[in-house]
Formats: structure tokens, sequence, C-alpha cells
């Protein structure tokens, strides 16, 4: 036991070293203005508070709610999609579109700290945590012309931050599918129709489904829908940011 208690204060001791190392040789910087980024952050203080926020929310799908409307949105009354919580706490406009669009095809990956951090600060670690985090899988054909997998580099540092474990192997994209951008919303739908399959049995319960964001919200709830015929019995979906017009 003694250790187990030696060797965890050893582990927050480096981390802290690290953190303060990093902060000195490499101090954050605003990614939209260039600025000095706010404790620590890469955006400064400015630029943060005119990221578009939605405010407030529909708990179960993330899209916006009237002032009117208290709890959930018409279309989640009316069809409940598989999953029960939704975090997306912007909206898919100017500038976040600028900054996704250079995380995920430009290698811009030093945008991973800024989506994670921002991420991190909207859910409630008061909470009951997810089992673990899986990150919405790319087919081996597009990772590899990506090279990366944008979601799972969100999950790993998210993963950290909160203490939740990340699992990345359990879910795999069957098939290869054309780039939601740009389709319809029908055609979205029809593209990622089983386009998901698990590697092997899900023992999780609890889980979270994390993407960068959710324009149609078809791809999750495929995803979710799996999970939920696998046993799955609570699924969040977190994403940065989430388009409001289907």
């Amino acid at each position: 036991m003694g250790d187990k208690k030696l060797s965890t204060k050893g582990l927050k001791l480096v981390n802290y070293c690290t953190n303060f190392i990093q902060a000195r040789l490499f101090p954050a910087s605003c990614v939209l203005c260039g600025a000095a980024g706010h404790v620590g952050r890469d955006l400064c203080q400015a630029c943060e508070a005119d990221l578009p926020r939605i405010d407030p929310a529909c708990p179960s799908c993330g899209m916006p709610l009237s002032e009117a409307e208290h709890l959930l949105c018409g279309k989640c009354l009316q069809s409940p999609p598989p999953f029960h919580h939704t975090i997306s706490p912007y909206y898919y406009a100017p500038p976040l579109i600028q900054l996704i669009t250079r995380f995920k095809f430009q290698h811009a990956l030093a945008m991973t700290r800024v989506f994670s951090d921002l991420l991190a600060r909207h859910i409630d670690t008061s909470q009951r945590k997810p089992e673990c985090i899986i990150p919405v899988p790319l087919h081996p054909r597009r990772l590899r012309e990506r090279g990366y997998n944008q979601s799972l580099e969100i999950a790993r540092l998210l993963g950290k931050r909160l203490g939740i474990a990340i699992d990345y192997q359990l879910c795999q994209r069957t098939r290869y599918t054309s780039p939601q951008t740009g389709l319809a919303a029908r055609e979205r739908k029809r593209n990622v129709k089983n386009a998901f399959g698990l590697t092997g049995p899900c023992h999780y319960r609890h889980i979270a489904i994390l993407d960068d964001v959710i324009t149609t919200g078809h791809t999750v709830t495929e995803l979710a829908g799996l999970l939920r015929k696998n046993g799955v019995e609570e699924i969040a979906v977190w994403s940065v940011a989430r388009a409001v017009a289907d």
C-alpha cells in the first residue's frame, strides 16, 4: 500500500514538473489572434468569449432550445435518440469551422489541446463518469489518407484530464463511406447505415461517444444504436461543436 501511495505521489510530481516546464518553454498563445493565452489555455480571454455558445441546449441531442422551452426539444420528445445525453457546447460556425478544418485536414494537431480543454470545461465531473470514451472510428483507408483520427486525438487528452479510459478498438468502421460534408441529410443517413461493427463482445454499461463535430447526428446515432443493441445501457455523446440545421 505504501509503495502504491508513493508511486501515485511520484506520478503527480512528474506531471506537475512536466506541465511547469512546458508552460515555461512553450507558453500558451491564442490560436486565433496570437495573443498570450488565458490561464495557460491556447485561447485568449477575448477570443474564447467570442466563441458561439449553444445555450440553452436540449440535454438529449444538444440542439439549441428557445428560452420558452425547459426540457427536451420537440424532436427528442417525439422520437428519442439511442443516446441519452449530449454535450456539444458550441455552434459549428466561424471561427470554429476554420479551426476544426485546420485540425482535420491540415494536420494542425496543436488544436487537440484547445478542443479537449474546451470540452472538458463543459463536462460535469461531479456526475457518475462513463466507464470509457469511445472515439468515432475512421475506416482504415480514411485513417491512412488522413494519418490520424481527430476524435481519438481529442479523446486521449480528454480522458487523461478526466481520468476516463479510452477504448478505440471495440468499434470499427466496417465499410468505406463518402465524406459526410456536402451530402444532404437523407444521403448522410444512408451513407453511415450499417457502417460500424464491434471487434468483440461489449462489457460496458455506460460509455461516452466522442466526435469532433456533430452535423446531422446520423453518425453518432448509428454508432449509439449498435452499442445499445450490444448491451450498453447509458450513452453520452460528446463533441466540441454541432451544426443546427438538418
